[in-house]
């Protein structure tokens, strides 16, 4: 019997993916969501339905006999209907990172890891190597534009080379995977104190050596370094230098450098761009054709994409959410901003959000710019029993007393209606958060509202 995979929450980033790339493979994939209840599901549902999955009310009416198991994440809580159907039919439940680590067994890998940064550098590794005509196969955190402008959700592609896959620390899976190139980009405070990421990396890095694979780790990062030793290829930059909304810098490795133009702004994104050369380059395609091919780069949903409005404003998206990648998303955004940055988060998680709140507070306040302002809302509520007394205004609070221009407004958007009544030509909004299905849908009405502003 041909295997058969049914995908619970299957409109999430991470299973939509699975399930794509499983579909492209010629594997039989359906699964369920909430969302499909709603018209907000309508396009997602299509999107799949049309890469070959079938898509379910979650019921349970999806889950049959014939199933070789039901997949699930860490998100989905007990009791579910599908889950119910599963252990009624005694089919087998596992979760997502299992099937993950079966499949990238199951084909060459290349395993971007890292608390900050994957999804760009998942998806610079597949361009790069789709732009060589490798037939790279894909399993992204996000959808890459130039997928996305063929009308797919741009996640996951079932190609014959390399499989590029994001290998997720969060939830404690990060060690399961033992692929042919292992890279290791960052390792910062994000949900878990440092300790325990430093040893899920450890481990992941002991994996890579098991199979004779090749560990890749950034030669800036301390921690990351750590996990180096002699046979371990080191990434990094020089002679970095910001070119409007977009980056210039040099490679150097094996005797020979390039000059490299990446249209993405920030050091932080050079230094992804370096590290997937790193990955290319092992993977046998050559620095000047790396160089070559990031000059084509159309970029990743949600991370640093860039609006230019008709009014001068430039409003930048991302999905930054722990205190490095915020602090690197707003220096980014200096680099180019000719006016002032107004800088917004929406963090999610209220545990989590108190958890890194001392970090959230020094790190902001060492990269703000006198007249730069940082904006609040709300921290979002994905529902459940979660002590919901911290909120973001403490966050605000902490920031003012260590002198910078913080603002609270719990509801996003009135806080972005007094932004854009603030902003002027020069100026730069940047919009941050992650987890919120609908920061994406909030962007484009950002965006519009500051299309409508420039016209009255």
């Amino acid at each position: 019997m041909s295997e058969s995979y049914f995908f619970v929450g299957v409109a999430g980033v991470g299973m939509s993916a699975l399930a794509q790339f499983l579909a492209g493979k010629g594997v039989e994939a359906s699964g369920s969501d909430r969302r499909f209840e709603h018209s907000e599901g309508e396009q997602v549902k299509s999107q799949l339905q049309q890469a070959g999955v079938k898509c379910f009310l979650q019921d349970g009416s999806g889950v049959n006999k014939n199933l070789s198991a039901v997949v699930v994440s860490t998100a989905i809580e007990s009791g579910n209907p599908d889950t119910e159907a599963a252990k009624k039919l005694e089919i087998p439940i596992i979760h997502r990172s299992e099937l993950l680590a079966k499949i990238t067994s199951e084909n060459p890998t290349i395993a971007v890891s890292g608390t900050s940064g994957k999804s760009t550098v998942t998806g610079l590794i597949w361009h790069i190597l789709n732009e060589c005509k490798k037939d790279p196969s894909l399993l992204s955190g996000a959808g890459l534009s130039v997928l996305e402008e063929q009308g797919k959700i741009g996640n996951a592609v079932a190609g014959k080379g390399w499989l590029v896959a994001e290998a997720d620390e969060s939830d404690g899976t990060l060690v399961r995977y033992s692929p042919k190139i292992g890279l290791v980009l960052n390792i910062d405070k994000d949900h878990k104190e440092l300790p325990e990421l430093e040893n899920l990396f450890a481990e992941f890095a002991a994996n890579v050596r098991k199979v004779n694979g090749t560990l890749i780790v950034n030669g800036s990062h301390p921690l990351a370094m750590k996990l180096a030793d002699e046979k371990t290829i080191l990434f990094g930059i020089e002679n970095y230098k910001p070119n409007g909304i977009s980056s210039e810098f040099k490679i150097s490795c094996d005797g020979e450098s390039a000059d490299f133009y990446l249209p993405l702004p920030g050091k932080y994104n050079a230094e992804n761009a370096a590290a997937a050369t790193a990955a290319c380059r092992v993977a046998g395609v050559s620095l000047k054709e790396c160089a070559e091919a990031l000059k084509t780069w159309k970029g990743i949903h949600r991370r640093s994409q860039i609006h230019k409005c008709e009014n001068g404003i430039i409003l930048v998206d991302d999905y930054a959410h722990n205190p490095a990648k915020i602090a690197a998303s707003i220096r980014s955004c200096q680099d180019f901003a000719k006016g002032k940055l107004f800088a917004w988060f929406q963090p999610h998680g209220f545990g989590p959000t108190k958890f890194l709140k001392d970090d959230l507070v020094k790190e902001i306040s060492e990269v703000l710019r006198e007249g730069d302002e940082m904006w609040f809302s709300s921290i979002y509520y994905a529902g459940g029993t979660a002590d919901r007394s911290f909120d973001s205004d403490i966050l605000s609070d902490a920031l003012k007393e260590k002198g910078c221009n913080a603002n609270f407004i719990s509801n996003r958007d009135e806080c972005l209606k007094e932004i854009i009544s603030r902003a002027k030509s020069g100026d730069v909004i940047l919009l941050m958060g992650a987890r919120d299905p609908s920061l994406s849908e909030f962007s484009k009405g950002v965006h519009q509202q500051l299309v409508i502003v420039s016209n009255d």
